[in-house]
């Protein structure tokens, strides 16, 4: 029997447009009428997904920023953090490169060098709490994720460029416009298995929902783990089941209507 649900939220819960699914509140409800946890796992910052779903914060486990920070109830469960020199190696690198825009991610505020516009278009989709500061490198506060908005392409102009740190860090693509460095320690994945044994539940009692690499690993810790039909294909391959339809068809409601609240 499922017990735990975890969903990423861009391209997987929410549609292309940033709406929840028509009947969300609706299968939420039934979902926590039978006891069963649910999880939202998003690069996002907390702030962020904490004002979408606000009326449910009490009962909803948020593992934000890639898997460095997970809270419950308003009280932090785990927090993985870069080192403060790592931080200004990665910003001083992201300046070499063009179209390309370092955002540090902290707890309660995100860090930009730019007010560029294209930049703000896309960063205001996420970080609805932010400061444009003069040099990056002279940032004090923890920083959970370096982000880094591409305004090319993520995967061909700014990935080839951070690669390398990967055997030390989590160097991932989170969409077309985002490449998220994290702690090797940090990932969605990882807090999915954190929370399941802080939960007392495991595998075969997991499933999860994910579209892109930053939810991969994720895949590997559940027996019901979904790649979206939107999904990118690594994910895909990494997935033991896809969902019939996109994110923008509800596909993460329509499963769990399916699969769990069929009786």
């Amino acid at each position: 029997m499922i017990k735990l649900i975890v969903t990423d939220l861009d391209g997987t819960l929410l549609a292309d447009d940033k709406s929840l699914p028509t009947d969300f509140w609706e299968v939420e409800q039934q979902l926590n009428d039978k006891d069963i946890t649910l999880v939202i796992a998003s690069g996002r910052p907390y702030h962020n997904m904490v004002s979408v779903f606000e009326k449910i914060r009490h009962r909803v486990f948020f593992i934000s920023d890639n898997g460095s920070y997970m809270l419950f109830d308003g009280k932090e469960l785990l927090e993985d953090t870069l080192d403060n020199n790592v931080v200004n190696e990665f910003v001083t690198l992201s300046r070499n490169i063009p179209d390309s825009y370092p955002v540090l991610c902290g707890k309660d505020m995100a860090f930009m060098e730019d007010n560029d516009e294209n930049l703000l278009r896309q960063t205001l989709k996420y970080y609805q709490q932010y400061k444009i500061v003069d040099d990056l490198t002279t940032v004090e506060a923890p920083i959970l994720k370096v982000s880094l908005c591409d305004l090319n392409n993520s995967e061909s102009n700014t990935y080839p460029h951070y690669k390398h740190f990967a055997d030390d860090y989590n160097v991932v693509l989170s969409s077309k416009v985002w490449v998220d460095i994290t702690s090797k320690t940090a990932s969605k994945g990882r807090a999915v298995k954190m929370l399941q044994k802080k939960l007392n539940l495991g595998y075969d009692e997991t499933l999860v929902f994910g579209d892109y690499m930053n939810d991969l690993d994720m895949m590997h810790s559940a027996r019901y783990s979904y790649a979206m039909k939107n999904a990118y294909y690594k994910v895909a391959e990494a997935a033991n089941f896809m969902t019939e339809v996109d994110n923008n068809s509800g596909g993460v409601t329509k499963t769990i209507k399916e699969l769990v609240l069929k009786n």
